[in-house]
């Protein structure tokens, strides 16, 4: 079964608590961009210290490996990792 994108963006993504979330995310990106510049970001996330996307404070803000920032999210909501 093919994947329905615009079913997806309608129940999920447009919803004004996720443009939030991801608003806050994009801002968090910019703000460590500003600091540390373009190259040092490139290719990494930037991780929330206290897993609250909407605190951007700089002191809660870092950049990790893509695979570092996975490993410290623990198991997702839903999923048995057994």
């Amino acid at each position: 079964m093919a994947r329905d994108y615009k079913k997806e963006y309608r129940d999920y993504h447009s919803k004004p608590e996720q443009i939030k979330r991801r608003s806050s995310r994009n801002s968090a990106r910019r703000i460590m961009k500003k600091k540390y510049g373009a190259a040092a970001i490139k290719g990494k996330d930037i991780d929330h210290k206290n897993k609250n996307a909407t605190n951007n404070s700089s002191s809660n803000l870092r950049i990790r490996n893509r695979s570092e920032n996975k490993r410290d999210q623990g198991p997702h909501k839903g999923k048995n990792r057994s």
